[in-house]
């Protein structure tokens, strides 16, 4: 008999920043799978661009144009994805923003400001709205969800003109951690994923220097850029009942650099 904790028939995932890059790639996993499939992004193009494409896969998917720095925006969003698909089972918080500054004394604040407003707003927005709808409908006697966080290597390792950045990230593994031993007796559990060097439009300024090519990129015992693929099968173990009893931990998806 085939193992089926890893079918994702009749649920359904949210996944901001959807619409391209690593979020993409979790969304495109989860459609395989068979998940009907939420995106937030702000951008309208690309959300119907990538509306497109996850409905090659067979399952429902609605495209939202949301801004997770906005609180109105994110609980009208959710209310408006429970409302069309009926229920959400996961929700993966990937928006973000990469803002960072030549030296830390020249960060402005204004850049500090608007990386806390995507970065860790923008996850206590989501995760808040997420949890309230995933209680009441434990309350109503279908208990269950996973709640995650997409953070950075950044919240682990010093990242040089970084701060803002690297603050945003460390914070979603702490509120993450609190969001599991909370939520845990309505069945919902919530973790982490740190993404090491991966190829997104985030990252192309790195991608298209010579220097980076030779110094980093070497130093990754894996040897190559991650892929946005790469989080498909982290995200679909994540939303499915394969696991029902993991929460409160962090997955570091970076090809070994870390520990190396």
């Amino acid at each position: 008999m085939a193992y089926k904790p890893f079918d994702l028939t009749g649920r359904t995932a949210l996944v901001t920043g959807g619409n391209r890059g690593i979020g993409l790639g979790m969304a495109t996993a989860l459609a395989q799978a068979g998940a009907d499939i939420v995106i937030w992004g702000s951008n309208a193009e690309r959300n119907q661009a990538a509306e497109v494409e996850l409905l090659k896969h067979g399952t429902r998917v609605k495209a939202q144009v949301v801004d997770v720095s906005q609180e109105d925006q994110v609980r009208e969003g959710m209310e408006e994805a429970v409302a069309a698909l009926g229920r959400v089972d996961s929700v993966f918080a990937n928006a973000g923003v990469g803002y960072g500054a030549p030296s830390f004394v020249e960060m402005k604040t204004e850049t500090y400001r608007k990386t806390l407003a995507v970065n860790l707003d923008g996850v206590f927005f989501t995760f808040r709205e997420a949890c309230r709808h995933m209680v009441e409908r434990a309350e109503g006697g279908d208990p269950g969800g996973s709640i995650v966080g997409i953070a950075s290597l950044a919240a682990i390792e010093g990242a040089a003109r970084n701060e803002a950045y690297a603050a945003t990230k460390g914070a979603v593994i702490s509120m993450m951690k609190s969001v599991a031993v909370e939520h845990a007796r309505w069945g919902v559990r919530a973790n982490a994923i740190l993404p090491g060097w991966i190829a997104t439009d985030m990252t192309q300024g790195a991608q298209d220097n010579p220097a980076f090519a030779e110094k980093v990129i070497p130093r990754v015992p894996a040897r190559r850029w991650g892929q946005p693929a790469d989080f498909g099968g982290v995200a679909v173990y994540l939303a499915s009942d394969a696991s029902s009893y993991h929460s409160g931990d962090t997955f570091v998806i970076d090809g070994a650099y870390s520990i190396f």
